[in-house]
């Protein structure tokens, strides 16, 4: 890995493999690539539908597979992928198979960390046409989280577990979803000391930075700040109702210039040591969504290496040896939301991540 003073995660779904509620649901065989594969333009140059290339439509039930995809992490200068993790209360879990088996095996040996998508599966983000709840996150006790915490210490006291001054990273996605975060936290901290850890270094995930306090108050160590809607506050009243009313009458999904939106991915709360900053490089939720979805248009290589330079600035404002940044995401393909390559760009954003770092490592 070069040596760069940055390190970056990227936030890894880990569901391109079938499930049984995912068969029952959706139909026999169900993965995202389903979405992914349907996919039609909507409006007139519209980038879809999206084709993997290197990696091509991969079944993550294969190790090698997974090889593959960190090989091709580490080569860009990616530092680790932070997997979602799905624990919906009593045990239940979902999707677990992947992380499950690259514990187990020690393959690839390559770092990673765990995100908690605490968070019930409804609506449209999840590529339904009403509120149908399919599976309900539930916070039933005490004993559930001292469950949880038992069932991810495998992972915890893994060697490859990526660490902020020796504890392990773990982050929240809903922090205000937990009925007592204090609690929750003050928990976790406890057990961990007490099989051997030195903490866990807590992060709070948010679509709002003025919500970073709060967050830290309630005993998280930082936050990771994801301005995926930021543009929201900066557009013109008039341009925005033009782009209604076009949605309106041609049925077509909300279409937002990438070189608009990217302007909005950074901002003055991630200079601060313990905010850490997202990078976006592309987003397209109409695979899920159709019609109802937002689409970042015209996302280019060039345009993702400016974002690149304004994380760049926040970053040297940074006084702190850990300057960590999330990358939305490895491979959201559903979401048109990638670091891997496709057909039309190869490996184009990952080339201009790794030029990034380099500038950054000097």
């Amino acid at each position: 890995m070069m040596n760069s003073k940055v390190r970056v995660l990227a936030l890894y779904l880990p569901q391109f493999h079938p499930i049984p509620e995912n068969d029952e649901w959706w139909g026999k065989g169900f993965t995202e690539w389903t979405n992914v594969g349907k996919a039609k333009p909507l409006f007139y140059n519209h980038y879809q539908p999206k084709v993997p290339a290197d990696l091509g439509y991969y079944d993550l039930r294969l190790s090698e597979a997974r090889e593959a995809q960190a090989a091709l992490a580490h080569q860009y200068g990616v530092d680790g992928f932070c997997y979602w993790h799905y624990w919906f209360g009593k045990g239940k879990r979902l999707l677990e198979r992947p992380f499950n088996e690259v514990l187990e095996s020690g393959k690839p040996d390559f770092p990673f960390c765990l995100a908690w998508a605490n968070e019930s599966w409804r609506g449209f983000h999840h590529g339904l046409k009403n509120r149908q709840v399919l599976i309900e996150q539930l916070y039933p006790s005490e004993q559930d989280y001292i469950d949880h915490f038992y069932a991810i210490l495998p992972a915890f006291k893994d060697a490859r577990y990526v660490r902020v001054g020796e504890k392990p990273l773990f982050m929240v996605f809903q922090p205000f979803q937990l009925p007592d975060a204090k609690r929750f936290i003050e928990l976790w901290q406890r057990l961990a000391l007490e099989n051997g850890l030195k903490g866990i270094h807590f992060v709070g995930h948010t679509y709002s930075a003025s919500q970073s306090d709060m967050i830290l108050a309630m005993g998280f160590d930082a936050v990771n700040v994801v301005r995926l809607f930021d543009y929201k506050k900066k557009r013109v009243l008039g341009i925005y109702l033009l782009r209604r009313l076009r949605s309106i009458l041609l049925g077509s999904p909300r279409i937002i210039p990438y070189r608009e939106a990217m302007k909005s991915f950074v901002g003055k709360e991630e200079e601060r040591d313990n905010i850490y900053p997202t990078i976006i490089p592309n987003w397209d939720h109409t695979p899920r969504t159709g019609r109802k979805g937002v689409v970042f248009h015209n996302s280019t290589p060039d345009l993702f290496s400016r974002h690149l330079k304004a994380i760049g600035d926040v970053l040297e404002k940074k006084k702190g040896e850990e300057k960590i940044v999330f990358i939305k995401s490895w491979n959201e393909w559903a979401e048109g939301n990638y670091m891997e390559p496709d057909l039309k760009y190869g490996t184009a954003y990952l080339e201009r991540l790794r030029d990034f770092l380099l500038t950054q490592s000097e």
